[in-house]
C-alpha cells in the first residue's frame, strides 16, 4: 500500500465534480484525486508536493486519494467506513469545511452544517454523528466552543510535518491526544511562528503542559 507520495505537480485535472492532479514521482505519473478545497490551493506546475495517500482497490480500478496532512487522510478513512458514505461523499465533506469544523460538527451533531456538503442528506448526517461521535470526541476541546475561533487556530498552527513530529514525541511521553491538541492551540495563540521547527513547538508545548499541572 502507498502511504505517501513526494513529487512535483505535473498537471491539474477536473472531470465533472471530481478534481485532482498528476504527481510526477521519479519518472512515474500518479493520478491523485483531491478535495475541492485542496485542489483550489494547489501550487503551480513544477512545484514540489507531498501527499498522504489512501489507496482504494477494486477489481476494475485503482484510485488514489491525496491529502495534505495525515490527520485529514485518517478522517477520510473514518468517513468512508460509515454505512452509506463513499469516497466521493467523504471528499465532499472534507472539501466543504476545515477539518476541525467538520470534526466538531460530527461530535456536536450539527446536522445542518453537515448537510451543507454536496450529496449529504439529513439521514446521512445523523448516521455520521451516531457512528463517529465517540471516536472523534477526544479531538475537540469543548472548553473552546466559539466556531469563529477555528480559522484563527488553523492559521496559527505549524506545518503538518512539524505537528506530526510534536504529536509523536508528546504521545511517547505519555500525553493524551486531547492534551496535545490543547497545547498546540495554546502555543499558537501565544504567537509562536508557524514556520518554526518541531524543536521550538515541542519546547513551548511542554512548557504550557507543565504550567497546567503546576
Amino acid at each position: 500500500m502507498i502511504g505517501w507520495l513526494q513529487g512535483t505537480v505535473a498537471e491539474q485535472w477536473q472531470q465533472g465534480n471530481r478534481c485532482g492532479l498528476l504527481l510526477a514521482c521519479q519518472g512515474v505519473g500518479y493520478e491523485v484525486q483531491l478535495t475541492r478545497r485542496h485542489w483550489d490551493g494547489l501550487p503551480p506546475a513544477g512545484s514540489s508536493l507531498v501527499l498522504y495517500i489512501h489507496q482504494a482497490i477494486r477489481e476494475d480500478s485503482w484510485t488514489l486519494f491525496g491529502f495534505g496532512a495525515r490527520h485529514e487522510r485518517d478522517l477520510f478513512r473514518l468517513l468512508v467506513a460509515v454505512s452509506g458514505v463513499g469516497p466521493q461523499m467523504a471528499l465532499a465533506l472534507l472539501g466543504a469545511m476545515p477539518t476541525e469544523e467538520l470534526v466538531r460538527a460530527i461530535v456536536q451533531a450539527d446536522l445542518r452544517l453537515l448537510a451543507k456538503a454536496p450529496g449529504v442528506g439529513r439521514r446521512t448526517a445523523e448516521r455520521l454523528s451516531v457512528e463517529l461521535r465517540s471516536k472523534l470526541a477526544e479531538a475537540v476541546d469543548f472548553d473552546e466552543t466559539d466556531p469563529g475561533e477555528l480559522a484563527v487556530d488553523a492559521a496559527s498552527q505549524p506545518a503538518s510535518t512539524t505537528r506530526d513530529d510534536v504529536q509523536i514525541t508528546l504521545t511517547a511521553l505519555g500525553y493524551e491526544p486531547l492534551e496535545i491538541n490543547r497545547a498546540l492551540r495554546a502555543v499558537g495563540r501565544q504567537g509562536l511562528a508557524p514556520e518554526l521547527g518541531a524543536d521550538d513547538w515541542l519546547r513551548e508545548s511542554l512548557r504550557w503542559l507543565s504550567q497546567q499541572v503546576a
